[in-house]
């Protein structure tokens, strides 16, 4: 096995945090200024859930799969 891969996941929860990050802001600036049609169900502020939920579920996937040394036991002995 190699030693120096990474784990998909890890890059799954950067692309999820990231993405959560710009669902968020849009979410964010949507709150403050107002399309001019209002839409069905608008005050419930869906994107600005979304993209709390997303970015902390990211930010869970960076922590546990982040790129850690390992030690490797065979070579203590």
């Amino acid at each position: 096995m190699q030693k120096n891969r990474l784990p998909i996941w890890f890059f799954i929860g950067l692309i999820m945090a990231l993405y959560g990050l710009i669902i968020f802001a849009a979410g964010v600036y949507a709150y403050y200024v107002p399309p001019a049609v209002e839409l069905a169900l608008a005050n419930v502020h869906a994107a600005i859930w979304w993209g709390l939920l997303m970015l902390f579920v990211g930010i869970v996937y960076i922590i546990k799969f982040r790129p850690r040394p390992e030690h490797d036991i065979s070579e203590d002995k």
